[in-house]
């Protein structure tokens, strides 16, 4: 949706196409389908399912992986009044996307404010979106989504979650449950509301087992 907004001009379907492609990968050898989530992307993902295959082959021990469906309506899309020119808009969203730490995330940040100065807030959102990403992968989240109240946060059944700090937090935040199906939904004030990546964040490393 970010890139139909972005690219709404004469000839612009080409670029969403190339968007498409740049984020999700070609699909399967003859391009027939579309492989993984948006934000499992392409190069990136054909390489981790590399790996992986190499060290089953090689008799290792592989733990799976969960991909995180994320779908909260916030805007993280680059404006072309920011970033001007469409092929470093693609690269940028790449990068963000295939960061795999905290500490390459931080660096692409910095490297994009130094040399386009000073970052939109839907930037900014872009890059707290991955920060959630990392560690809803991370801790085993199968989707984060928006409700009329605030989150609800659904966890894999071997997420990493300690289950005394999950409690607590279920005791302690007003209009926080968890159910049997292993979704935690939290209600979210006003000022929550407008702050809903970190938050989402912010819960999670407290629940985290380990943390």
């Amino acid at each position: 949706m970010a890139a139909i907004r972005e690219f709404s001009d004469l000839g612009a379907g080409f670029r969403i196409a190339a968007l498409d492609l740049e984020l999700r990968g070609a699909g399967n050898l003859l391009g027939g389908e579309q492989s993984g989530h948006m934000d499992a992307l392409g190069f990136d993902l054909y390489t981790q399912m590399l790996e992986r295959t190499v060290a089953e082959l090689r008799g290792e021990q592989v733990e799976d992986e969960t991909a995180v469906s994320i779908n909260l309506g916030i805007d993280v899309v680059i404006p072309e009044t920011y970033v001007a020119d469409m092929g470093q808009r693609l690269r940028t969203y790449k990068r963000v996307s295939s960061a795999r730490d905290e500490e390459v995330l931080a660096a692409i940040r910095a490297e994009t404010e130094d040399r386009y100065g000073r970052i939109p807030e839907s930037v900014e959102d872009l890059f707290n979106y991955a920060r959630l990403r990392q560690t809803a992968e991370l801790i085993g989240v199968l989707s984060i989504d928006r409700t009329r109240e605030g989150i609800a946060i659904k966890l894999a059944e071997k997420a990493r979650v300690a289950p005394e700090k999950l409690l607590e937090l279920v005791r302690q935040r007003a209009g926080a449950n968890f159910s049997p199906t292993g979704v935690l939904r939290l209600d979210l004030d006003e000022e929550e509301k407008d702050h809903m990546l970190e938050v989402a964040r912010r819960v999670l490393l407290q629940i985290r087992a380990g943390g």
